[in-house]
C-alpha cells in the first residue's frame, strides 16, 4: 500500500523546500502554474492518496485515474481531488498548460465544511470537461488567485477562500446533482449524511491493523440510532439500502487494492474485514460477476 502523500511530501518532492507556515499547523493554501510539469516537462503523478485538497485546470489531453475509474480528457477540464480518493495522471505530455491550487482542511477551519461539497465527496462528480468559454472563466479565477497570493493585503486569505468557493460552485452548477437538489436538512437527510461521512472515514486502509465497520448494525450503533431507523433514512434519501452502499464502497476499495497494490487476495479480504479469503472471493464475485484474480488480470 502506498503511503499517503502529505503537503510536506509534496513540497519536498517538487522543490526540496517547505513554506514557513507549513510547520506551524496553520491552514495552508498555494496556487501554481501547471506548465512547468506537463508537456516536455511532464512528471509522473503516481497512484496514491494525498492528505490535502487540490483543484486543477488544464488544457490538452490526459487520462486521470480516480479510485477504480479511468477518465480520458481530450480538450480541457477542471478536476477536484480530495484526501479520501487516490488518483494518478497519465499522458501529461499531452497537456499544454493550466493551473492548480492546493489547500488543507485547516485552511477552511471555521469557514465551512468544504469536504461536504459533492465535488470532493466519494461518489460525487470530480471532473468537469469545459467549453472554451467556461475555460476562460476558470483561467480568470486562477489568475485572480495568483494575484491575491502576491498581495500584501492583511485579509487576502479570506479572499482566496471565497475564490476557491467560487470555483467549487462554478463546477457544481455545470452538472446539478440530485444530492444538491434534495439536501433539505430533514432528519432522514441528517442521518443519511452522518452515515456516509462515517463510511468515508473507514478509508483509506493504510495498515493491516486497521479495522472497518461492515454491517448496517455496526454503523447504527456508532450513530446511536436503531438499525431500522438508519435503513429507512438511507433508503429515503439515496434510493439504496444501507447494505448496498456499504458493499459498493467495499468493492471500490477492493478494486483499488487489487489494481494498485501487490497484496494477495486473502490479504485484501482481511483488510476489508473478511476473515476467510473464500468469503471475500464470493462477495466480490456476487457484486461484480468476476473473481478478484480475474479483475486483477483484466
Amino acid at each position: 500500500m502506498n503511503k499517503t502523500d502529505s503537503l510536506t511530501d509534496f513540497y519536498q518532492q517538487k522543490w526540496g523546500w517547505l513554506p514557513d507556515n507549513l510547520q506551524k499547523e496553520l491552514g495552508h493554501f498555494n496556487v501554481f502554474l501547471l506548465d512547468n510539469y506537463v508537456g516536455e516537462n511532464a512528471q509522473e503523478v503516481p497512484y496514491k492518496r494525498r492528505d490535502f485538497f487540490k483543484i486543477t485546470f488544464f488544457k490538452g489531453s490526459a487520462q486521470i485515474h480516480y479510485a477504480d475509474k479511468a477518465i480520458d480528457v481530450k480538450r480541457q477540464a477542471l478536476v477536484f481531488s480530495n484526501p479520501q480518493i487516490p488518483y494518478k495522471w497519465e499522458g501529461l505530455e499531452g497537456v499544454e498548460s493550466g493551473y492548480f491550487c492546493i489547500f488543507n482542511h485547516n485552511f477552511f477551519h471555521q469557514f465551512g465544511a468544504v469536504a461536504e461539497y459533492p465535488v470532493f465527496k466519494a461518489g460525487g462528480n470530480h471532473l468537469f470537461e469545459l467549453t472554451d468559454e467556461q475555460a476562460k472563466n476558470v483561467i480568470i479565477s486562477f489568475r485572480k488567485m495568483q494575484a491575491e497570493m502576491q498581495s500584501a493585503y492583511l485579509y487576502k486569505y479570506d479572499i482566496l477562500r471565497t475564490q476557491v468557493m467560487e470555483l467549487i460552485h462554478f463546477a457544481m452548477k455545470l452538472q446539478p446533482s440530485l444530492e444538491i437538489e434534495t439536501a433539505q436538512g430533514n432528519a432522514s437527510h441528517r442521518i443519511s449524511t452522518l452515515f456516509v461521512e462515517l463510511l468515508d472515514r473507514q478509508f483509506p486502509i493504510e495498515s493491516k491493523g486497521q479495522t472497518i465497520l461492515r454491517s448496517p448494525s455496526e454503523y447504527a450503533k456508532q450513530l446511536n440510532v436503531h438499525t431500522n431507523h438508519l435503513n429507512r433514512a438511507v433508503k429515503e434519501i439515496t434510493g439504496k439500502t444501507t447494505s448496498e452502499i456499504i458493499n459498493e464502497r467495499l468493492i471500490q476499495e477492493a478494486k483499488i487494492l487489487l489494481k494498485h497494490t501487490d497484496l494477495s487476495v486473502s490479504e485484501i479480504g482481511y483488510l476489508l474485514g473478511f476473515n476467510e479469503a473464500t468469503y471475500f472471493t464470493n462477495f466480490f464475485k456476487k457484486q461484480t460477476t468476476q473473481s478478484p484474480m480475474s479483475f486483477r488480470k483484466g
